[in-house]
């Protein structure tokens, strides 16, 4: 974003609209990017809970948290703040899959720009190891950090998804991920289920939602409230979002006593059900808060500093930074979005994809490609 440029924020219950040619936006390479992806729907079945993410063992296959039919393919261009294209039901409430993952690291976000978390190179350890985390459902204390593979775990472990904990946490052991498929999240694929060798915190990265979902207990503990409170309090209802969203975890799976606290801990997605489930104005909305910088209108939500560490690649993956997906080298959302391209993305094609070089932000619902959305949209953008 330019330095002298200002974005139109939507106030609550209204966006405005703009013509393409009036941002100097080529209004048929738009047309042809809507097309596109109303064009390549998602080959899913409508209820998504039929087997369509994850391989897991069958020992492990079990949905925990609920689910809902999907819609069809929906999506909207934002320019400058102003809708320049919009097709599908924008209104509708839909699974969103791993894109949760971004707000799960707003949270965190949040939570080091309050002082909770001091340092994300401060091993987890020290922030729970006097407290009391147990399952309310049995009773039984939940697998936390301190044993000999888990003590050295950082915050930064955690949220680049190099943590390498082991336990088991829901039902689910850690390895149920290990070199996880991801072709249903739209990321390439790899062997699911691969037996090797354990690594120190910090040695390998992996896309891990057993550890995504301590991720979410670990910011639990430390906020001492739930999550989709801290979710509403600071970042839906300042940005004006529509109030029809939902964060589930795994219902009665979930379930934990945190010191007298008894909350159900959110999931990091929709691998086994649950997640957050939002419209795709909503997920403009937030998308629009990282395009200003964290900010909006006179109120700085989430810090600046805080966005350039969530944006620096990890040193593992580079095309992977906090719990967002980055485009190192131009790789995962094409020449023509700039290297500088941030997304939140999920299973299905449920993504916001930021492109602050080009004052974009792209959401999409329910598509199979959304690098080649995300392609034709920046050239219909160009220079702009």
């Amino acid at each position: 974003m330019g330095i002298d440029k200002k974005l139109y924020l939507p106030p609550k219950g209204e966006w405005k609209r703009c013509s393409a040619s009036a941002l100097g936006v080529d209004q048929n390479k738009l047309d042809e990017a809507e097309q596109f992806a109303k064009d390549n729907e998602i080959n899913w079945p409508m209820d998504p809970s039929k087997g369509v993410v994850g391989d897991d063992a069958t020992e492990w296959a079990a949905k925990l948290g609920p689910y809902k039919d999907r819609g069809g393919p929906a999506g909207v261009v934002i320019k400058d703040g102003y809708i320049i294209a919009e097709w599908g039901d924008i209104e509708r409430v839909d699974l969103t899959f791993s894109a949760t993952k971004s707000y799960l690291a707003t949270i965190a976000g949040l939570a080091y720009d309050r002082g909770l978390i001091k340092s994300t190179l401060d091993v987890v350890l020290d922030y729970e190891f006097d407290k009391s985390i147990t399952m309310v459902n049995s009773g039984d204390s939940v697998d936390g950090f301190d044993t000999d593979q888990n003590r050295g775990i950082s915050w930064e472990n955690l949220l680049q998804q190099t943590s390498e904990w082991e336990g088991t946490l829901y039902t689910k052991p850690d390895i149920v991920d290990w070199n996880r498929n991801l072709d249903p999240e739209g990321m390439g694929s790899s062997v699911d289920f691969e037996s090797r060798e354990r690594q120190d915190p910090g040695g390998h990265w992996e896309y891990n939602d057993v550890r995504v979902n301590r991720t979410a207990l670990s910011l639990l503990a430390v906020w001492g409230e739930a999550l989709p409170d801290v979710l509403a309090r600071d970042v839906m209802n300042p940005i004006g979002s529509s109030g029809t969203w939902e964060w589930h975890g795994y219902d009665d799976h979930s379930v934990v006593n945190i010191d007298g606290l008894i909350t159900e801990s959110v999931s990091g997605g929709a691998h086994w059900g649950g997640g957050l489930w939002v419209d795709t104005l909503d997920h403009a909305r937030f998308g629009m808060l990282y395009l200003n910088r964290g900010r909006w209108g006179d109120k700085q939500i989430v810090s600046e500093e805080w966005i350039d560490m969530m944006t620096v690649p990890c040193g593992r993956n580079d095309q992977y930074g906090y719990m967002w997906w980055l485009n190192t080298g131009h790789v995962r959302y094409g020449k023509h979005a700039s290297e500088a391209t941030f997304a939140a993305s999920g299973a299905g094609g449920n993504c916001i994809v930021i492109d602050p070089e080009k004052d974009l932000v792209v959401v999409t619902r329910w598509c199979e490609d959304v690098t080649g959305v995300v392609d034709l949209v920046a050239q219909a953008v160009g220079n702009n």
